[in-house]
């Protein structure tokens, strides 16, 4: 109830950090906004002539294959990514007044969740363009984000609070990101292109990998996910959620004395 409570206490302040900070992000640029676009977009034009062009192999509705993993795993890792660093980069207000630490957590959030639904204006626009059949199966992509929402939240306060005590967490997640980043077929199928039972381990123990293959089937490819599986990935990072949460409660009035 407490964290519910300061939400909606600290939720002003959430949305102004958040809008300074998107502002601030373009401030220099031309194309501004756009580049929450682009980004994505290159990457995708690359990763496609590697496929299609370089080795010959790809999926149907590729272009859409990739971007749709890559806004996925873009608003992961950049969450996570800047949750190792957050606390000593708002040094100088949680010196200053107290703010639960998770609030930091959930305003990257709310920052990135923002660029990617800029980015998924151009899943929308593509879609007719591919001719790729909607149905009603597209409603999966309600339990998707939510698992991948409760999932970022869930690593991001864990890294968070060991970000404070490790100066090598950074490098770590660093590493560990790259390493999941290539495991999680962003740009190949892992059901089609990694051998049994290999790509069943990556499907049922990287939940990125998961995700991502569930938001294919329900956008592109006229198929369910695995409910149980979706449901069990929902449960654990749920879990995750309440006791990375109750760590940083336990730890945050130390972090200031370490930073």
């Amino acid at each position: 109830m407490k964290f519910f409570t300061n939400i909606k206490k600290y939720k002003s302040y959430m949305l102004y950090s958040a809008k300074s900070a998107l502002k601030a992000d373009v401030a220099t640029s031309y194309l501004n906004w756009l580049w929450w676009v682009l980004n994505p977009f290159l990457f995708m034009l690359v990763y496609t002539f590697v496929s299609l062009i370089v080795f010959g192999k790809g999926e149907k509705y590729f272009p859409l294959f990739v971007f749709l993993a890559l806004n996925l795993w873009n608003f992961f890792s950049v969450c996570v990514n800047k949750s190792v660093r957050i606390v000593k980069q708002n040094k100088s207000t949680i010196s200053k007044v107290y703010l639960p630490k998770y609030v930091l957590v959930l305003t990257t959030m709310l920052e990135e969740g923002f660029k990617m639904c800029v980015a998924f204006v151009l899943v929308i626009i593509m879609i007719p363009i591919y001719r790729v059949p909607l149905t009603w199966r597209v409603i999966y992509v309600i339990p998707v984000f939510a698992v991948l929402l409760l999932l970022t939240y869930a690593i991001s306060c864990f890294v968070l609070n060991f970000g404070v005590f490790m100066d090598d967490m950074a490098n770590i997640v660093s590493v560990l990101l790259r390493l999941v980043f290539y495991m999680s077929g962003i740009f190949y199928s892992v059901e089609k292109r990694v051998p049994e039972p290999y790509n069943r381990w990556m499907l049922n123990c990287n939940p990125m990998t998961f995700l991502i293959t569930s938001m294919r089937k329900c956008v592109l490819y006229e198929q369910s996910p695995n409910l149980r599986m979706l449901a069990f990935w929902f449960v654990v990072s749920l879990i995750l959620s309440v006791i990375a949460t109750k760590v940083i409660v336990k730890h945050e009035n130390s972090y200031v004395k370490l930073i």
